[in-house]
């Protein structure tokens, strides 16, 4: 009944022929077996893929959709060969015969019988010419796929190892659960009268100078630089506990009262930059000179770029932990810095939030901030140009491989604005620094290295 009906439809509109070998066209399949059956695809996910799809004609396992029904590959082509040579089979028992998978073979009759009742059409064969057709366009797809791919950018093995590299210096100098925080001179939040801070005030000093001071700013902090031409930044960068312990003994708490504290955080940034840069490859092989005044100019604008995996859309703040270590803007007021710097920093924070960059491109973007050969001071702007440009084209070369669009649409224009925006960010920094230094019951509250880093103009 079921069969005549759609006989009937097939004859009403004329095209069912057609419209078959055009959803059989549209949906190429990927294997010349396949080509050669006409499979159709699962209409519209209609099977749990998980649940086992058993051929309708002899209960084997069903392999898909072929000419109309569920069946398993032999089924699919035993209809297809029974209806090209026009068979005619005739049952030799009583014409009702129970098809399974192991006697499918014994009856003919009984078994295109049950494919013809599960709904299986001739019509969906393809002739023979049709089927070199579908194998043609099948190889055409395949070839334009392959010319597609190879045409497709790719990161080479030594732009993949440069950006391991960066990740690995990134990871090994950025402590995602902040747990350092608690070394630093305690944060006290619009309370003069809070008298607990001052007794805390040298626990930066004391763990510093015995873990990550010495490391990083001690006689070994560049291997690569002769004893003779020891950087004398470098060699006054030593926390060392007893004039810190001086120093915070004379802390007044009633002015800035989250100075202390982030005078420490900011301390210990700039100690985690100097940790990446020396990691960049290539960054070691430039003189000395020059390595100090990159991470010089660039450090305050690198320590915004690694703020921004603490920031939070949701309630504009800096968020590295608990509570005691969450700070809004008000808190950054309260350490000596005003909105003219506060409003376009988070604004900055916001628009390189939405960026969604991946991790690789954020290292990337440190890295190139760090290596700019238009900073005041640099010798060997050549070098360190070569160094950019080379990151560079690693940067844009993973946003077209691995950053998938519409994100990618622009990406590496609006991260270079991003630069640009850093270089403001940077002046009014160092315009309200210099405010700040210039009073000696605040400059006292800082740590020798942010004195040291943003003390020191580079002319």
């Amino acid at each position: 009944m079921l069969t005549r009906l759609a006989f009937g439809i097939f004859l009403t509109y004329g095209s069912w022929r057609e419209r078959t070998k055009y959803l059989a066209f549209s949906a190429l399949p990927d294997t010349e077996t396949m080509a050669a059956g006409t499979s159709l695809p699962d209409p519209a996910g209609e099977f749990d893929r998980n649940v086992p799809r058993i051929c309708g004609v002899c209960g084997d396992r069903a392999t898909g959709f072929h000419f109309n029904a569920m069946t398993c590959e032999g089924c699919k082509g035993f209809f297809r060969r029974s209806m090209k040579r026009k068979a005619m089979f005739t049952c030799p028992f009583n014409g009702d015969c129970k098809i399974t998978k192991d006697n499918r073979r014994h009856c003919q009759a009984c078994r295109l019988k049950r494919c013809v009742d599960i709904g299986m059409m001739k019509e969906f064969i393809l002739t023979d010419e049709e089927v070199q057709r579908k194998r043609e366009m099948i190889l055409k797809r395949k070839e334009e796929e392959a010319l597609k791919e190879s045409l497709k950018p790719k990161l080479s093995e030594e732009q993949q190892k440069v950006i391991d590299v960066l990740l690995e210096a990134h990871r090994k100098t950025y402590d995602p659960t902040y747990a350092d925080f608690t070394k630093f001179r305690p944060p006290v939040r619009s309370s003069p009268s809070n008298r607990g801070a001052a007794r805390s005030s040298s626990l930066l000093t004391q763990d510093l100078s015995s873990e990550d001071s010495t490391d990083l700013f001690g006689s070994d902090a560049f291997s690569t630089f002769p004893e003779s031409v020891e950087p004398q930044m470098f060699s006054n960068l030593v926390l060392s506990e007893e004039n810190d312990e001086t120093s915070s003994m004379n802390i007044d708490f009633s002015h800035l009262s989250m100075l202390p504290h982030l005078a420490d955080l900011v301390s210990y940034s700039i100690q985690k930059v100097i940790g990446f840069a020396k990691m960049i490859p290539g960054f070691r092989d430039l003189a000395a000179e020059d390595q100090i005044v990159l991470l010089k100019s660039s450090a305050i604008e690198v320590i915004m770029l690694r703020s921004n995996q603490s920031f939070t859309l949701e309630d504009m703040t800096w968020t590295c932990g608990s509570n005691d270590f969450k700070y809004r803007i008000s808190d950054v007021t309260q350490a000596g810095h005003s909105m003219d710097l506060l409003e376009p920093l988070v604004k900055f924070q916001v628009g390189l939030k939405k960026l969604n960059l991946h991790e690789e491109e954020h290292v990337l973007l440190m890295a190139i901030c760090i290596l700019s050969p238009d900073r005041p001071g640099v010798q060997d702007t050549s070098l360190v140009e070569s160094l950019q440009d080379r990151l560079s084209e690693i940067l844009q070369t993973y946003i077209r491989c691995r950053h998938p669009p519409p994100g990618s649409r622009l990406l590496y224009a609006k991260m270079i604005q991003k630069l640009a925006d850093l270089r403001s960010l940077n002046e009014e920094h160092s315009k309200q620094y210099r405010c700040l230094s210039f009073q000696p019951e605040h400059s006292m509250q800082l740590t020798p290295l942010v004195l040291e880093v943003f003390g020191n103009e580079i002319s």
